[in-house]
């Protein structure tokens, strides 16, 4: 009996499993890492050991995959999503992924079963970031196969980037009102939807999504420290955790924090008006006092203060991207600008803002060098502008 991890051709980076077991020979393709490919190799190396010792006869039944979907969508995704990324896997498993695996034991699906299923969903015209969702989902019912010691390898893993070619995360150089559009649309809100101004600021000042700024309650503001802490927002319809499910500090301008104390004080004077009682918790509320609905204020209010405006249409988004492109022009760092953005890792950051960044500081670097070697700036590479000999 012999397990081996070797590459088929010497140099492709390729790992396989080479198994001789009772005179038979099997081999199986892992993938570029050699490491996941040895302990792949103890494993099958260990099941085979207990097998010739008939220590392995009574094996379970492999469940289907519909049965591992089960018991993920009702006990690992509750435990680790928010109620509307579970509706999506629901959606996703019921209308992509159970017709075409659910009846198939989890063992019998193998990586080019999965690969072309999601090249598949790719032609039909579903965007990249869907047939994503898709392949997550997918992964993660085969990772409940691999907990429960019925897989091995999740041939959902490591497929490759040709896979799902999803457009680059990038924004467009245009797309993000730049400094002087910005300023128009936020007279735009305080000449035609005076009630609306403080929200507008918070997001062109903050960069908070509209779904954040939404679910912002008093409690949330500080004014002394001159930060919001973002803990919930507003997602179809419901109040939810964040999106990472993590809240975060925001800091706050000094136009946007003097804006927002003399909204604190008009709230106060409006809730005896109108007898409520106490002031809402919610700083961003609908004339009766209740938080806004997103979808009303995206089409209603933001529209049409763009019409009033004059201004191109763009989404709401961009007054994030507009956020974080003017503080890249101010040269604020990408880590400083993750951290308000709420970004999971500073590679997102790079990947959709990092083309804004300036390019390199070459006096920067220039200061690294020997005095003796340095160029003087009026007559780089010239005789003149040298002092070192040559």
């Amino acid at each position: 009996m012999g397990v081996k991890v070797n590459e088929k051709v010497k140099g492709s980076g390729e790992w396989w499993i080479f198994i001789d077991h009772k005179g038979k020979r099997k081999s199986k393709k892992i993938g570029r890492d050699k490491r996941v490919a040895q302990e792949v190799a103890k494993k099958i190396e260990a099941k085979l050991t207990l097998g010739d010792m008939g220590l392995g006869q009574d094996e379970k039944r492999v469940m289907t995959f519909s049965e591992y979907a089960k018991d993920w969508i009702e006990l690992t995704v509750p435990s680790q999503c928010r109620e509307s990324t579970l509706r999506d896997y629901r959606g996703l498993l019921k209308n992509h992924v159970l017709p075409v695996f659910g009846g198939m034991n989890v063992n019998e699906i193998n990586r080019q079963m999965v690969k072309d299923f999601l090249m598949k969903k790719t032609s039909s015209g579903l965007s990249g970031s869907t047939v994503t969702h898709i392949k997550n989902t997918v992964s993660g019912v085969l990772n409940r196969a691999i907990d429960d010691e019925t897989l091995v390898v999740n041939p959902a893993h490591r497929l490759g980037k040709k896979v799902i070619p999803v457009k680059s995360l990038r924004i467009d150089r245009k797309d993000p009102l730049n400094r002087e559009e910005l300023v128009v649309l936020l007279e735009a809100f305080k000449g035609h939807y005076p009630r609306h101004y403080p929200m507008a600021l918070t997001l062109a000042r903050t960069g908070m999504r509209l779904g954040e700024a939404i679910g912002l309650q008093w409690g949330d503001v500080d004014f002394h420290g001159r930060f919001i802490n973002i803990q919930r927002g507003l997602s179809r319809s419901k109040i939810e955790p964040t999106k990472n499910g993590k809240p975060r500090k925001v800091d706050m301008s000094l136009q946007l924090t003097e804006t927002l104390h003399e909204l604190r004080q008009q709230r106060r004077v409006e809730a005896v008006k109108k007898g409520w009682g106490q002031v809402p918790e919610w700083v961003f509320i609908t004339s009766e006092g209740t938080h806004l609905d997103g979808s009303h204020w995206r089409n209603r209010v933001f529209n049409k203060a763009l019409e009033w405006a004059g201004l191109r249409k763009v989404n709401i988004h961009s007054l994030r991207h507009a956020y974080a492109s003017l503080l890249i022009q101010a040269g604020e760092s990408l880590a400083y600008i993750r951290d308000q953005l709420g970004h999971h890792s500073i590679k997102v950051t790079v990947d959709i803002y990092g083309h804004l960044a300036p390019e390199g500081n070459k006096e920067a670097v220039d200061r690294l060098d020997d005095d003796a070697t340095r160029r003087t700036p009026d007559a780089p590479g010239t005789k003149k502008g040298l002092t070192m000999n040559g």
